[in-house]
């Protein structure tokens, strides 16, 4: 851990008791979070690595068994790997076939014990969670309205809503989502003062104009899935790490104790469902598997061939219940600063990719990593 990190961390202790916050007001974990766009890329190269440390976070237990990744012959050269690496200034690359490490390869401080951030990521996983809850018999249906499980939400543009509308993020509420502008809504969402008490995602979002009629209109809205939390914490009774930790993470053979970010001023700690979960570069690998294995008696039958086709599409892109399908059959998590999982089940394959690029999206950067997935695809198929 660089020395900078320390005095990060030391000053964050410091304010919270009360040695720097007599001098000014002690932020909110959420005003906290969203300064997250504001570092600098040296900032972003420490902390990405270790948000546990920054961040107040539930931890996610592991099982007991680990699921073994037997070490394959290369798929791609290392160089050219490497050579991706610099050029997209990534934290990890690992390709995972058939079960087997093809290719791995860690940079910008990270190892292979290390955490990394997953952003946006994290949708697909909160999204997941929805088909744990209607296996288990907590949500009744994906047609039910969201006020139904958050009457706090009646008479908001969430009224009328359902729980699929708020997955594929086609509520009609009115949304801005950007990740240069202060006043944007996934930026306000965060910084928003609530009484105390009071959940601060259903607190700002139950102030949203209807834009369009539900159902309609797609719009990326961080908050629907930081609400969809909320919900799911409603429905079943449990903190969303408590639902990841026995639907997946106790079942997937993880090596390692996951994190989720949480905000200490909410009820109990309350994760943020659109983002905030961290692990190594090899255990958001075993996710995928497990995915890929279609997530054997925890969501219901024919779960991931619904949540991974397109629900919506618009603009050239699709999306399904937090996951970003592909023209190949393939799909993906994607977060800012260069964080994804593919999963193409036709060749068998998982590709995760961690990283800090030089801003939170842009179509290069986009553009080099579908070419990145396409080489790969490309590499499996010659061998066949």
């Amino acid at each position: 851990m660089r020395f900078s990190l320390v005095i990060l961390i030391l000053v964050e202790l410091f304010a919270g008791r009360g040695g720097l916050a007599q001098e000014q007001p002690k932020l909110s974990v959420g005003q906290r979070l969203a300064a997250d766009l504001t570092w600098t890329q040296e900032q972003r190269d420490e902390r990405f690595a270790h948000m546990d440390r920054i961040f107040p976070v539930h931890r996610v237990p592991r099982g007991r068994s680990v699921r073994p990744l037997p070490v394959g012959e290369p798929l791609l050269a290392d160089s050219q790997i490497g050579e991706l690496m610099q050029t997209e200034h990534l934290a990890g690359v690992l390709v995972l076939q058939e079960g087997r490490i093809r290719n791995e390869r860690y940079g910008l401080g990270l190892t292979v014990a290390g955490h990394w951030t997953s952003f946006s990521m994290t949708k697909a996983v909160t999204d997941t969670l929805v088909g744990a809850a209607l296996r288990q018999g907590k949500l009744r249906s994906l047609d039910d309205g969201v006020t139904a499980y958050l009457p706090e939400m009646k008479g908001s543009a969430y009224d009328g809503v359902t729980v699929r509308q708020l997955m594929t993020m086609t509520s009609g509420a009115r949304w801005n989502e950007n990740y240069t502008s202060a006043d944007a809504d996934n930026v306000r969402l965060y910084t928003t003062a609530v009484a105390p008490g009071k959940d601060a995602t259903v607190e700002y979002m139950r102030t949203l104009p209807r834009a369009s009629k539900p159902g309609t209109v797609w719009h990326y809205n961080t908050g629907e899935t930081d609400l969809l939390g909320v919900l799911l914490r409603r429905a079943t009774g449990k903190t969303l790490t408590a639902q990841l930790s026995g639907a997946i993470w106790s079942r997937a053979g993880m090596e390692q104790d996951a994190t989720w970010i949480a905000n200490d001023a909410g009820p109990a700690g309350a994760e943020f469902g659109g983002s905030g979960l961290t692990t190594s570069l090899r255990d958001f690998g075993r996710l995928g598997l497990w995915v890929l294995d279609g997530g054997g008696s925890q969501v219901p039958e024919g779960w991931f061939a619904e949540a991974t086709k397109p629900q919506v599409k618009a603009g050239g892109a699709a999306y399904g219940y937090g996951w970003w399908p592909q023209p190949d059959g393939s799909f993906a998590a994607l977060g800012i600063f260069g964080q994804s999982i593919l999963i193409d089940p036709q060749r068998k394959l998982v590709v995760v990719m961690l990283g800090d690029w030089d801003q939170a999206t842009g179509s290069e950067h986009s553009k080099a990593r579908a070419a990145f997935w396409q080489t790969v695809q490309q590499a499996v198929d010659a061998e066949r």
